[in-house]
């Protein structure tokens, strides 16, 4: 089968959009539409009609036509099989079958219409992968939004249950404090007379220091030296009552402890594009999101590396409805990248200029709508000079109940500036380490599971391209170090994608303007 076109028109003949799949001039297609209603026989039953040149297909919708103009070889059963095709995705993407909803969704039907039919020839595809195709809707990130707010919501919890044993703490300590106060031995005997009053010795504190006492201190989890973020310390005062078993009082009024600081939200994840700079809008505005995934062999090599990237467009003002964007040329981007484009954009042409713009330049942009997806790329590779971060780790053993751990990270690609760098390094059960001297950046102990935390604001090329930790830990087994987590942001296409400039259509001239570039890691992991 051959389709030339396929229209939908008023039922005088009147042409609402229309796309042709072979060449032909617009005079052409607009007298095919024009005489169309004049051939359609009355209280005719069939939907199909022939001229000396030409075959129509078409089927009535409400108050209009959509119809096929194909060639007279064509088989009639597909033609009338692709027509009802047709049919179920106008159905689909619009509300009612008007001219008015028809003409306000012609991005999107036209769109669809070359999913069909590809150079007059019918595409093995069905409505549903259709509507994944315009949707242009990410499982990765579908996925990445539920881990999101599955994580907000335990933090959440955390937070409920810690004030909740909080106030339970507060409430014994009452209790435990007014039963102090009302035994027996006070200003009234038993007799109901008055009697001298045996008091008890009673500490009096000027400023908070530690009390003698003979009871053993509670055991506690031994203080570490790090700028990591510390969950409700308490202050002096109330460590004081905690070793006293919360019977401290000073002249015989409770010395309860000081309501408790808030307990902080959790930190966010490093690969949330936490801490990069914004960006300001200008008019057109291009944002490139980058997000790679690594599973990287302990030893040296890569199982697996995968880097997905997409370039999405969004336009404010009408008088740049017509543009093009020209990518900068990236000449050590990998070869292995995969490109995809809009159905309504064209494919890059056989020169190293890569230039984003629509089939047809008659054509405008969507103006004052969400950000379009124009372009996709992915990569798949087993290469381990595509890492943009390499991290070295080395464990031993000590002795019989000590490990060591000694990690370095090193930027690979001098192009990338990496930020909140973010290691996650597992530490056996019930132990804690003992940091050396002269490591990078900073450490502190997890909140979120029993692990060291070792982050650097910055990896650049200049300064700080590298950096090392040290560490010894309680422990006899090695493998409790591992799974060792990464994750970073950066301002940098890895892939090398850039728009380098903005022109009209018609003339050249340069448009203003702006981009926001974002690289993200999903998974980094070491093992």
């Amino acid at each position: 089968m051959v389709v030339l076109a396929a229209s939908i028109c008023t039922k005088s003949g009147k042409p609402v959009i229309s796309r042709q799949f072979r060449e032909m001039p617009r005079s052409r297609i607009d007298g095919l539409l024009t005489s169309f209603p004049k051939l359609i026989p009355a209280n005719s039953q069939h939907t199909t009609i022939e001229t000396a040149e030409v075959r129509y297909v078409y089927q009535p919708l409400e108050e209009l036509y959509i119809l096929l103009i194909t060639n007279k070889a064509s088989n009639i059963l597909q033609d009338i099989d692709t027509l009802h095709l047709f049919a179920r995705v106008i159905s689909d993407l619009c509300r009612s079958a008007d001219e008015r909803e028809i003409a306000r969704n012609a991005f999107e039907l036209l769109g669809a219409f070359d999913e069909v039919i590809s150079l007059g020839f019918r595409e093995q595809v069905n409505l549903a992968q259709i509507r994944n195709v315009i949707e242009m809707e990410s499982h990765e990130e579908k996925i990445q939004d539920i881990i999101a707010r599955n994580k907000e919501a335990e933090a959440k919890e955390e937070l409920k249950r810690r004030a909740k044993q909080l106030e339970m703490q507060r409430r014994e300590m009452q209790k435990r404090a007014s039963s102090g106060l009302n035994a027996p031995g006070g200003y009234l005997g038993s007799s109901g007379g008055y009697s001298a009053p045996s008091y008890t010795s009673v500490p009096r504190f000027e400023a908070p220091t530690p009390p003698r006492t003979s009871s053993p201190a509670p055991a506690k989890a031994p203080a570490f030296k790090g700028s990591g973020m510390k969950l409700g310390r308490k202050g002096r005062t109330a460590e004081l009552v905690d070793v006293m078993g919360g019977e401290l009082t000073v002249d015989e009024t409770p010395l309860l402890a000081s309501p408790p600081a808030p307990v902080e939200e959790p930190v966010a994840k490093r690969d949330e594009l936490a801490g990069l700079p914004a960006v300001a809008h200008e008019s057109v505005h291009v944002a490139i999101r980058e997000h790679l995934k690594a599973s990287l062999i302990r030893d040296g090599g890569v199982r697996s590396l995968e880097l997905t990237g997409d370039l999405n467009l969004s336009i404010s003002d009408p008088a740049y409805s017509k543009i093009r964007l020209n990518l900068t040329p990236a000449p050590h981007a990998p070869h292995e990248l995969q490109f995809k484009q809009h159905p309504n954009v064209a494919k890059f042409g056989p020169s190293k200029d890569k230039v984003v713009a629509l089939k047809d330049q008659n054509r405008d942009w969507p103006v004052g709508q969400k950000p379009l997806g124009v372009l996709k790329w992915r990569l798949a590779s087993k290469d381990e000079s595509l890492l943009p971060l390499t991290v070295n780790c080395w464990p031993s053993q000590l002795s019989s109940t000590s490990l060591q751990m000694n990690l370095e990270y090193e930027l690979e690609h001098p192009t990338l500036t990496l930020r909140n760098l973010l290691i996650t390094i597992p530490l056996p059960d019930g132990a804690y380490p003992t940091i050396a001297d002269g490591y990078t950046g900073n450490w502190s102990l997890s909140s979120s599971g029993h692990a060291l935390d070792w982050t650097a604001e910055l990896v650049d090329a200049e300064e700080n391209k590298s950096g090392s930790l040290e560490f010894t830990v309680d422990g006899t087994d090695v493998e409790s170090f591992f799974p060792v987590q990464v994750s970073f942001a950066s301002s940098d296409s890895m892939a090398g994608i850039k728009v380098g400039d903005v022109v009209t259509v018609a003339g050249g001239e340069e448009v203003t303007f702006s981009q926001d570039i974002v690289l993200v890691t999903d998974e980094y992991v070491i093992s």
